[in-house]
């Protein structure tokens, strides 16, 4: 006999939450918002809504179907499923921080602030919950799934790292990095402010902040194309260190190779570094796309 489907809600502590746990009561976090001119009621409204999207979800789920709650912060702890639903509350940002544990599950994104959220990845409504639900456990998913390409770094110790947007390797205090690059062509000793690895998805962000700087010539992938794009940042021209191979692109079938060439280096996904791949002198680390994708119920 089959399981019924399990519906996991993903969601995040609002600032409300995060501001009383800081300052103990409502009062005290008022008065702390006051001193910064803000006003504490649209901190509420902003908390407020979120619940009620959350409440709305999870009245959603079908009274035969199993479910459970993850907040953020507990993701990588987190066992999902092969056969999971996962239904991320909040903001487009938070699709990227659960994509890097899936493994092919389908994800359905709603937005809890409708009009603050570019809508990007979280592209639905609470109250249309039910029947995307329905339609995430129906036959015919795969032709209303829009995959996205992720992209991942492997280290010669096995340490794997998986990002929607993009990986960063570079050194934990933003210092110098020191590696050799190998991009398809003879390895280059490089001193940098750190290289980007980044997908379609996460071209609009920190990517395309790289890309515009630096005036490329590249065209940046599309959210579902077969490439990456790849940026150093800052290199450094010296008598040992070269700034030939700043940029491009790699394609599937491609990985960019570094080696590290200082005590401690660190690659993280999406911007969260307490989840970081740990990188000493002599380690290599390979960066490409990744077999798994993120299917984003359109």
């Amino acid at each position: 006999m089959s399981l019924a489907p399990r519906a996991v809600l993903v969601h995040r502590r609002t600032e409300y939450q995060e501001l009383i746990d800081r300052h103990g009561t409502r009062g005290q976090a008022e008065f702390f918002l006051r001193t910064r001119g803000r006003d504490i009621q649209e901190v509420e409204r902003r908390h407020r809504l979120t619940e009620a999207a959350l409440a709305q979800v999870a009245g959603a789920v079908p009274a035969d179907w199993r479910h459970a709650r993850v907040e953020r912060g507990d993701l990588a702890r987190f066992l999902f499923a092969p056969d999971d639903i996962v239904v991320v509350v909040g903001q487009d940002g938070l699709v990227a921080n659960a994509a890097k544990y899936l493994d092919g599950q389908p994800v359905l994104g709603i937005d809890a602030e409708p009009g603050r959220n570019p809508g990007v990845l979280v592209r639905h409504r609470a109250e249309d919950a039910a029947k995307l639900l329905r339609a995430a456990a129906a036959p015919g998913l795969e032709g209303r799934l829009d995959p996205r390409t992720m992209v991942e770094a492997v280290a010669d110790d096995t340490q794997r790292l998986l990002a929607l947007n993009e990986i960063y390797l570079g050194q934990p205090g933003h210092q110098t990095a020191r590696y050799r690059l190998e991009a398809g062509n003879a390895p280059e000793p490089q001193a940098s402010s750190g290289v980007l690895v980044g997908t379609g998805t996460g071209a609009t962000g920190w990517c395309r902040s790289a890309w515009l700087e630096r005036g490329s010539p590249l065209p940046l992938p599309a959210p579902a194309g077969p490439e990456l794009a790849w940026f150093v940042r800052e290199a450094w021209p010296s008598p040992t260190t070269g700034t030939e191979q700043v940029h491009g692109v790699l394609t599937r079938d491609q990985r960019l190779s570094l080696t590290v060439e200082s005590d401690r280096l660190v690659a993280f996904g999406d911007g969260i570094e307490a989840d970081a791949l740990e990188l000493t002198w002599g380690q290599v680390v390979r960066i490409g796309i990744a077999e798994t994708r993120l299917r984003l119920l359109g």
